[in-house]
């Protein structure tokens, strides 16, 4: 079996033939460590790739199957980790200058119950700097780069998470999600991405950007994988103060079985103003697919949903500003060569370790909590937050489910929305509010625009009800394709290379 054949297989399929000894671990990580050699120089996902511990890994794999030892869920099947995530000995930079030297002595949570899974942990990938953008422009490295069309952006921040599946780098990958960063990236790479609720995945190990929203969360080509890596990472953790002690279904098990009467609420406000209209055609059709299924699709309300983006923007900076403080050039990462004392040292470490973005949060954030304005910005923003929660609360009295577009556009040109952070910001409008409320969510590829660019389909369930989120979603990926298409890397670099 040719290394190209083996890529873009879904993480189940490489399983099978795992077990059935078409195929050792080892093969298939140097068929995936090959792609990236080929092409990861185009797309840019990746800031660290360890093909040496990849391989030592799927040769260990290989041996306890040979011996006939037990083997995890995930045996052998190569994940791309977001460089959020601390991993011990191996550099966690999150995208920033700041911490570009920075190793941790432990691993996450989630990165340690992939390696208890023996997953092969292939490498770490790109992001927007702390985890703060729509694009992947703002990381302080590199600019990842959408698999689909090498001009434009993959979304973001968990860009590199998504473009490294989108480009058949790995079958599945961990990203982050405080306002958008698995569902957008997913929707813009047109692979599936989901967010849990707030409380289902442990944060312990994540690099915090705004801890009352962060969540980690599966990049994966179709739902049924997606299901898998959930199952692997989800449940209680002590280290995490956050983390509910509720138990896991196995997601995978029941992910097949429709939902009967399934009641199906679409947002009106997110299908009028503001939405690219083959956007919106894709969704419609993704309705009628419903329909066709016999759900009960119903038309909704969410209107507080248009305070999300400055509701969000008030919380998550406030929050930013609070965490970022740790980064000071004193415990450790990056710190200035020259100062004249203490205060100027750390104002230099700063100035100098951080990109516009994130200072621009930092920014927003202080002054949101600082003397005279908190009462009129930060609290006024945990109270719409509140009732952005109690119209998803009475929503869901109503349905089992709401549904909408992830993105309002398709995969937007790189460096379009730079001079603008409000139009980078509004990428998020549909996807916030989800994480204002803590809620669980998915995107997955409801069609392709005319220029060939996936669009995303958004579904939304209320607090830990991932399975029937799941459920939900593979009702209509069974009746379509657009989960089985794959980018054409080689098509994508000849178009770049001819355009220039």
């Amino acid at each position: 079996m040719s290394g190209e054949s083996l890529v873009g297989r879904t993480a189940l399929e490489h399983l099978d033939a795992l077990a059935k000894g078409e195929l050792s671990a080892r093969e298939l990580v140097q068929a995936y460590l090959e792609r990236i050699e080929r092409f990861d120089g185009h797309v840019q996902a990746f800031l660290l790739v360890d093909a040496d511990g990849a391989v030592k890994k799927a040769a260990e794999v290989d041996e306890r199957r040979a011996r006939g030892e037990p083997l995890g869920p995930l045996a052998g099947v190569p994940v791309a980790v977001k460089d959020v995530l601390c991993t011990e000995g191996q550099r966690t930079t999150c995208a920033s200058r700041i911490l570009e030297n920075f190793i941790p002595p432990y691993d996450a949570t989630v990165v340690r119950k992939l390696k208890e899974a023996d997953a092969v942990l292939i490498g770490k990938t790109n992001m927007d700097e702390f985890a703060m953008g729509s694009s992947t422009e703002n990381s302080a490295f590199q600019v990842t780069r959408n698999p689909w069309d090498l001009t434009r952006a993959p979304g973001g921040s968990s860009g590199g998470s998504a473009a490294a599946v989108a480009a058949c780098f790995a079958p599945l990958a961990i990203g982050s999600d405080t306002g958008g960063s698995i569902r957008q990236p997913a929707a813009l790479c047109g692979v599936v991405g989901l967010k849990p609720t707030y409380g289902r995945v442990s944060r312990y190990g994540l690099v915090a950007f705004a801890s009352s929203l962060d969540q980690i969360g599966p990049f994966a080509f179709d739902v049924r994988d997606t299901a898998l890596l959930l199952k692997v990472i989800a449940g209680h953790d002590p280290l995490d103060s956050t983390s509910v002690a509720r138990s896991v279904p196995d997601y995978l098990a029941c992910v097949e079985e429709p939902l009967e009467g399934l009641k199906v609420g679409v947002v009106r406000e997110w299908l009028s103003e503001g939405v690219d209209p083959e956007v919106a055609t894709a969704v419609r059709d993704a309705v009628a697919v419903y329909e066709k299924l016999g759900a009960d699709v119903c038309d909704i309300s969410l209107p507080h949903s248009k305070y999300g983006i400055p509701a969000y923007y008030i919380v998550a900076p406030a929050e930013a500003s609070s965490n970022l403080a740790r980064y000071d050039g004193v415990h450790y990462g990056y710190r200035a060569a020259r100062y004249e004392d203490m205060i100027d040292m750390y104002c230099r470490t700063r100035a100098e370790g951080f990109g516009a973005e994130v200072k621009r949060r930092i920014m927003l954030g202080t002054y949101a909590l600082s003397a005279g304005y908190y009462d009129a910005y930060y609290l006024k923003a945990l109270k719409v937050r509140r009732v952005i929660r109690e119209d998803f609360d009475r929503a869901f009295e109503q349905v089992d489910v709401i549904i909408g577009p992830t993105s309002p556009t398709p995969a937007f040109r790189l460096g379009e929305r730079l001079a603008d952070p409000l139009s980078m910001y509004l990428s998020d409008i549909y996807t916030v509010t989800a994480n204002l409320a803590g809620i669980a969510g998915i995107s997955l590829p409801c069609g392709f625009t005319q220029d060939g660019l996936p669009i995303g389909l958004q579904i939304l369930a209320p607090p830990f009800e991932e399975e029937r989120l799941l459920r939900a979603a593979r009702m209509y990926e069974r009746e379509t394709e657009w989960h089985r298409r794959r980018a054409d890397l080689q098509q994508a670099v000849a178009a770049v290379s001819k355009a220039g």
